[in-house]
């Protein structure tokens, strides 16, 4: 009998730390049935002579919640090898929710992770109260890739306490009843609890998200019904000494960001980072995840304008097209110059803020060849003059990084360099106007594997692959074994890049957002269809909704 599909003559890449091998792998029911010298024809065959063969990636963290609502194809972490995705991350959620809760959770979701709210409220169902409602909703929607979701913290605590849950402490019996909703929440599918104790995370009234400073005896009791069936605790700003307690009394595997932030900037500071994450994490099953560059804010005529000024406020306004009628006019473009150069003219510190370049793929290293000051430097003018001549000469296309994360690529390298730090934090679905970093993965094959060298293929695509699947409690995917589900991806690894990033106005209302193509992309398979193939998305919907339960 014909296999469904055999992918042919590929370097076959496991997911499980093994090295290349040439060889196939054969699709039957959405399930791998054959790996190696597969001697039986496919019904449906794809040449994969020259090509690298992997299983799909898992990203632990997004905040797809909103986007599946209007967007199934997920674009654009589904055109960057993206198979299985985690959302409900930081704590935001819009499940559990009461029908007169819908508007704040969609300000909070606003405010906190830059998703329009009149988007949100336009473009998902709501049809759900509790989170297990959610996760049949988001099913119904048939997604084009896996998705995985956690409970969160601040809707789950806003759901039992009301107003009285920004500010106040809760009872014994408050927490009790939402460790008890957590629990029917897992029993439901949600992978996980995600907690956010962020202090700049605000509401739209500017105070802190519900959670943000609850008693770690709630969490504790919470982490024991997580920990009671075996899912996970994933947090965001929470208190190192927090975490070795919860940790300690309630014994949840626990999933934390490890990005370095602003100002961690020294050489060995990776080193020490590791080395901490290693003291944390010994006896514990605590696991990091980090941003795998610099990042922060996308400046640009298609994103953010970085200079202060009633000029700057008027072409804030402006559609693009607009943007460079006003710059290519004298009058406009001496009045843009005059209010760059007066005194607290920027919220961005330019020794900070690089060139993307030009070229098809972004340029996301950091040094004098494309940092904006010394740019300015070179063709004697002030850095506002800079940024407005270089968009003047790209048609508005250029785009500029303004780091905050990941200020120093050696101490990032460094921190990676150990095992206890997984790459990943696109954030996908959220900041959509300030960056694009969904296509993390892409730069992993790229940057970290191609031409820095920190992995070999095997290591790379393992820490994409089945080391994130383990922390999800996947035993089913991240790797190319038979009995595990077909997720593939199929790339040319001399070629694999990241797309420029550019502006879209797709979300409900026109909203905008920046969005990225890839490059090297050959196929995708999620369940063993074709998601994207010959480097187009095919329409499929063939994703699920990943539940704990399974």
């Amino acid at each position: 009998m014909p296999h469904d599909l055999v992918i042919r003559n590929g370097l076959v890449v496991d997911g499980l730390g093994h090295e290349p091998t040439a060889g196939d792998v054969a699709v039957d029911n959405g399930q791998i049935t054959a790996v190696g010298p597969v001697s039986e024809p496919g019904t449906d065959e794809f040449d994969a002579t020259g090509l690298t063969v992997t299983p799909g990636f898992i990203d632990l963290h997004t905040h797809l919640d909103a986007q599946v609502g209007w967007d199934q194809a997920l674009r654009p972490v589904s055109c960057h090898g993206v198979t299985t995705a985690l959302m409900g991350n930081c704590g935001v959620t819009f499940a559990p929710c009461k029908p007169e809760d819908r508007e704040l959770l969609a300000g909070m979701m606003e405010t906190v992770e830059d998703i329009p709210r009149e988007s949100i409220m336009q473009g998902l169902p709501w049809d759900w109260v509790d989170y297990g409602g959610y996760l049949d909703s988001i099913e119904r929607l048939a997604p084009s890739i896996n998705l995985a979701g956690m409970i969160g913290h601040a809707a789950l605590r806003y759901y039992v306490m009301g107003q009285r849950a920004v500010e106040e402490e809760s009872t014994q019996a408050e927490r009790e009843q939402m460790a008890a909703i957590v629990g029917e929440a897992i029993d439901r599918g949600a992978v996980g609890f995600s907690t956010n104790r962020y202090h700049a995370h605000k509401l739209p009234d500017g105070r802190a998200i519900p959670g943000t400073f609850a008693d770690v005896a709630e969490l504790e009791l919470i982490a024991y019904e997580v920990k009671q069936r075996d899912a996970l605790f994933q947090s965001v700003g929470m208190n190192w000494d927090h975490m070795r307690h919860v940790a300690d009394t309630a014994g949840p595997r626990m999933l934390f960001n490890s990005t370095l932030g602003g100002g961690i900037r020294d050489d060995d500071s990776g080193i020490k980072r590791r080395e901490a994450v290693d003291q944390l994490s010994e006896g514990r099953d605590i696991s990091g995840v980090a941003q795998v560059r610099g990042s922060g804010a996308l400046l640009g005529m298609q994103a953010l304008l970085p200079f202060k000024g009633k000029t700057w406020a008027a072409m804030r306004k402006l559609d693009l097209a607009d943007k460079l009628a006003m710059l290519r006019d004298a009058t406009s473009r001496a009045a843009l110059i005059s209010e760059a150069r007066s005194e607290d003219s920027t919220w961005a510190d330019p020794v900070w803020v690089h060139s993307l370049g030009n070229d098809e793929s972004p340029d996301h290293t950091m040094g004098p060849h494309n940092n904006i000051v010394a740019l300015a430097d070179a063709a004697g003018e002030h850095w506002g003059e800079t940024f407005l001549r270089l968009a003047d000469d790209t048609d508005g296309r250029i785009l500029f990084n303004y780091i905050g994360e990941n200020q120093n690529l050696k101490a990032l390298r460094d921190m990676f360099d150990g095992g206890r730090v997984l790459p990943g934090v696109g954030d996908a679905g959220a900041h959509v106007s300030m960056v694009m970093d969904a296509g993390w993965a892409t730069f992993v094959l790229s940057h970290w594997i191609r031409e820095d060298g920190l992995f070999t293929m095997g290591e790379g695509i393992r820490r994409l692959t089945s080391a994130p699947a383990r922390i999800l409690g996947l035993s089913d995917r991240g790797a190319l074994t038979p009995g595990m589900r077909a997720d593939i991806n199929v790339f040319d690894a001399a070629t694999v890049a990241e797309g420029y990033p550019y502006r879209v106005n797709d979300f409900p209302g026109g909203a905008p957002r920046l969005t990225q193509d890839s490059i090297g992309y050959k196929a995708t398979l999620v369940n063993g269809v074709f998601n994207l193939r010959d480097g187009a998305l095919t329409g499929s919907q063939a994703g699920t909704v990943i539940r704990h339960s399974a």
